[in-house]
């Protein structure tokens, strides 16, 4: 099990012995991460075993159910302002019935899967690590590894494998929410109908901008459950260290979703 030990180190030399440390410790945490990932990966075929369905079902819960008030809201006025933004700049060209398309495009492609990835890191990864992070500090984890039970399997798969699947469905969602966001702002603002909004959608959505948009959710969520149970686990210093570790885990998960979102899309659309 992954734990962050108490180590002493002679102050650096310089500025660039300070730097190359700091660099060399954020390797280590990021290869650590990934072993603690692909352990719990190892442990997904026991998911729908009995010991673990439930687990299994409830991260379920909390990840997609207790999560669709905020992505109802976060989906409906991305595609409402997509569509102002966009339509506003068609305008000037006379060509408002295309922002159906560009709306769509925009948000199956990119804003869908990246809105639903900081509203998940924000408020299920923060959970997460805050979570795990009182367990370190608690030595619950400690506990476990002592009676014999594999932490990846009891603790990470659940997470893992909930979101794993919720990513991609609540992404989905948001789609769904952000076209019909879109589509009120095109009637009330731009003069265009729902029948050619809809028409625009179906017409020139492309199957490759969905797919892609899923598999970034799904690349996402992995990163959201590798990076908070990473940090909770790493947890020192007990209270403070727990919100220290909730901090990390949002804002390092801010930076990767947008970093991989980044290079995903230059990978299938060069």
């Amino acid at each position: 099990m992954i734990t962050r030990e108490q180590q002493y180190y002679e102050p650096p030399a310089n500025a660039v012995a300070a730097v190359g440390r700091r660099v060399l410790e954020s390797l280590q945490g990021t290869g650590r991460a990934l072993v603690l990932l692909f352990d719990a990966i190892l442990q997904v075929p026991y998911a729908l075993s009995r010991k673990n369905r439930a687990d299994v079902m409830q991260q379920c819960f909390v990840v997609g159910l207790k999560s669709l008030g905020v992505v109802t809201v976060v989906g409906a006025f991305t595609g409402m302002i997509l569509a102002l933004q966009m339509g506003l700049g068609l305008r000037l060209f006379g060509q408002e019935h295309l922002v159906s398309t560009l709306v769509c495009n925009g948000i199956l492609r990119e804003m869908g899967p990246f809105m639903a990835g900081l509203v998940v890191a924000a408020s299920v990864g923060s959970a997460i690590a805050a979570q795990m992070g009182t367990m370190t500090v608690a030595e619950e984890i400690a506990a476990l590894d002592v009676m014999g039970i594999s932490v990846p399997r009891y603790l990470v798969m659940p997470r893992l494998v909930a979101l794993g699947v919720m990513m991609p469905a609540l992404t989905v969602y948001m789609d769904v929410v952000g076209l019909l966001g879109g589509a009120v702002v095109g009637a009330t603002m731009l003069g265009v109908s729902p029948e050619s909004y809809f028409d625009g959608v179906f017409r020139h959505t492309y199957n490759k901008d969905l797919y892609v948009g899923l598999f970034k959710a799904f690349i996402f969520g992995l990163v959201i459950v590798c990076v908070s149970c990473y940090q909770g686990f790493t947890t020192t210093e007990g209270a403070v260290g727990v919100g220290r570790a909730t901090r990390r885990t949002v804002v390092v998960s801010f930076l990767l979703i947008l970093t991989l979102g980044y290079f995903v899309t230059r990978l299938f659309y060069q």
